[in-house]
């Protein structure tokens, strides 16, 4: 039995395998040959589908007379096919700490091979803010035989966690003209975001003389993919300016009976204060004839928020009243004896 050509071949389209005609080799025998045989199939005729890989066929002859004789043909089926790989498109969300992943099986949308895959693979899977929006993924399915094929995906990274507010009570004082303002920067404390905070806002900025005491805001903390969130800050609004006390000089003149009185509002020369004056006070308001001349006094300007300044004014008391002479009756007597005139008492 002559020795069989060895057969190479690939795998046919989309099978682990391939069909091949392989007839009997052929035989001679000096009595006359009586069957030929392989071990694959165990007929005359090996033609069939052989799998993938090296397959060894021993043919077998034998003579009319019971010899035999055997040979080995080695069929070889090469699997040159690559895989068929499917992607599939998908969405990632960041973690609060900015970070996202995938793996494999998440983009592969069921990749086939003929005979079988190894393994799957993607890159890149890990993902973090700087990856927000569409990221290019690429999946490397490779089969059992070696043979690797590839697909994108594109893997849509999302920052849907909201940035962390926190805030910090803050107190405004108002200035001169009764009006004081913050920032959102003093009324944040610490406010973060994964991915970075892209502004800080708040809902009042500005207060006034109508808003001394606790007032409550909103900081806004909004990050760089667009998530706000926020929280609440007391604002206390104080006014520690004085007001400012102004005084005139005044004169006063005494009444018939040695008294005269002036008021605050005499002293005073137009005392301000942006949030309001609540009140004026004078140190001495009631002068007798003992005052007459110059004299000080202080004036005290309250205003509504309890601040106080005072200035001193000069009052001069004057007594223009003129004294009341009241004569007795006239009397006429005669002269004393021996005089030319008379004693009166």
């Amino acid at each position: 039995l002559p020795i069989s050509a060895d057969i190479t071949v690939n795998n046919d389209n989309g099978n682990c395998s391939a069909a091949i005609s392989i007839g009997a080799p052929t035989t001679d025998d000096n009595c006359g040959v009586a069957s030929v045989t392989n071990n694959f199939n165990g007929t005359s005729d090996a033609s069939d589908t052989y799998p993938v890989g090296t397959t060894k066929v021993v043919w077998t002859v034998a003579d009319i007379h019971g010899n035999t004789a055997t040979c080995v043909q080695i069929v070889v089926v090469n699997d040159n096919e690559a895989p068929n790989a499917i992607c599939q498109d998908v969405t990632v969300q960041l973690d609060a700490a900015g970070n996202g992943s995938i793996i494999a099986s998440d983009i592969n949308n069921g990749s086939t091979d003929n005979c079988g895959i190894a393994s799957v693979t993607a890159s890149p899977t890990s993902f973090d803010c700087s990856n927000i929006g569409a990221n290019t993924v690429t999946i490397t399915i490779t089969d059992i035989h070696g043979n690797i094929s590839t697909c994108t995906s594109t893997v849509t990274v999302e920052d849907n966690v909201a940035p962390v507010a926190i805030c910090q009570d803050v107190t405004v004082q108002l200035d001169a003209s009764g009006m004081g303002s913050t920032t959102a920067s003093a009324v944040d404390n610490g406010s973060n975001d994964a991915c970075g905070i892209a502004s800080l806002t708040i809902s009042q900025a500005d207060f006034n003389c109508t808003e001394v005491g606790t007032q409550q805001i909103t900081l806004t903390a909004t990050d760089v993919n667009g998530i706000s969130s926020s929280c609440t800050s007391t604002v206390t609004v104080e006014d520690n300016i004085a007001p400012v006390a102004i005084c005139q000089d005044v004169t006063i003149q005494l009444d018939a009976n040695g008294n005269a009185s002036v008021s605050a509002s005499q002293v005073n020369n137009g005392s301000n204060d942006a949030c309001g004056i609540a009140s004026l006070a004078l140190s001495q308001t009631s002068f007798d004839c003992s005052e007459v001349g110059a004299n000080t006094v202080t004036l005290t300007v309250t205003d509504v928020n309890g601040n106080s300044s005072t200035c001193t004014s000069t009052v001069t008391v004057e007594d223009n009243v003129a004294p009341i002479l009241t004569c007795t009756s006239d009397i006429s007597v005669n002269n004393s004896t021996g005089i030319c005139g008379a004693n009166l008492s």
